[in-house]
């Protein structure tokens, strides 16, 4: 496929999409990342779109948001991969909240397994996907309903979330940045989704890489108060991507990397070391010593000896 073909085949993707990852840009042209990244720089060049850490975008991303339908096809292998991983956060028991998005809806699909949780949800996907599971209960907030995502949003969610405390939060958002943060682009949403992590002892991330590096209108959540950042794997070591997670463990986020096409344990980022053994915002460490989901117990075999080794 010529240069100019690939290129008309990318912004016809990005145009339908709204945001496409350098990874399924690369399948579909089927050529390298390193190639796409050169065209996509060409196409932004021109004006045409704009790039972002591990993808591009439509020009003006910064607030412009794809609808659900866009959402679904974009990155689906790597959010099934993080709520695969996520979901082991969670234990039998457990009281939560879940925000809205098209991976917090792929963890909620594998928390229908695990007995005795109560979910708290502004998403009527999320509520959808545990609506026929078996001892997992529902909480909905209140609030207007938004179309574009299937969430409650308003006055009327953030009055519902007032005075409740469970042990944890996952969210999602459109971008996160170590210097600013989880953002998003729409101003209710944030404001409903503040709500959901002010009610958590430890909120938990869930964003694969196209959404790391990306910063957008309205911040959600402030990077000192995320626990956990639960993400997938990047192509390269020198990548953006790996810088970013870089930065956001320098400033205590905890990284959990879920490999692509395998149920194995995934391997942490380096960077957390000494943060597992003592998880911020009040969380106990593991029993026993034993690894979190995504972590190697120090000096375990086949752990990953440098800061960026896990990212494969």
């Amino acid at each position: 496929m010529f240069a100019a073909e690939r290129r008309q085949l990318i912004l016809e993707m990005v145009r339908a999409n709204g945001a496409v990852s350098l990874r399924e840009l690369a399948r579909v042209v089927q050529t390298s990342e390193v190639t796409v990244r050169r065209d996509v720089r060409a196409l932004e060049a021109e004006g045409l779109l704009d790039r972002r850490h591990g993808g591009a975008v439509l020009p003006g991303g910064f607030s412009r948001e794809p609808g659900y339908p866009q959402k679904t096809h974009l990155a689906a292998a790597e959010k099934s991969a993080i709520a695969d991983l996520a979901a082991g956060l969670v234990e039998e028991g457990d009281a939560v909240v879940v925000g809205a998005g098209t991976t917090t809806q792929e963890l909620a699909r594998r928390l229908a397994r695990v007995p005795g949780l109560t979910v708290v949800t502004n998403s009527l996907l999320v509520a959808q996907a545990l609506a026929h599971a078996n001892r997992v209960e529902v909480v909905m907030t209140g609030g207007t309903l938004r179309g574009s995502n299937y969430a409650l949003v308003g006055s009327g969610a953030e009055q519902s979330l007032h005075g409740l405390r469970v042990s944890k939060a996952f969210v999602s958002g459109s971008g996160l940045t170590a210097e600013r943060g989880l953002s998003t682009t729409n101003m209710l949403s944030a404001s409903v989704d503040r709500a959901l992590v002010q009610a958590a002892g430890e909120v938990i991330v869930l964003a694969d890489h196209t959404k790391l590096g990306t910063d957008t209108m309205f911040q959600t959540v402030p990077t000192e108060a995320i626990t956990r950042l639960v993400t997938d794997e990047t192509s390269a070591a020198d990548d953006p991507t790996a810088r970013e997670l870089d930065a956001l463990a320098d400033c205590g986020v905890q990284i959990s990397v879920a490999p692509l096409g395998s149920a194995v344990e995934a391997p942490v980022h380096p960077a957390q070391g000494a943060q597992a053994a003592a998880p911020r915002r009040g969380a106990p460490p593991p029993p026993g010593g034993s690894p979190l989901p995504g972590q190697r117990r120090p000096g375990a075999p086949g752990q990953l000896p440098t800061r960026l080794a896990s990212i494969r």
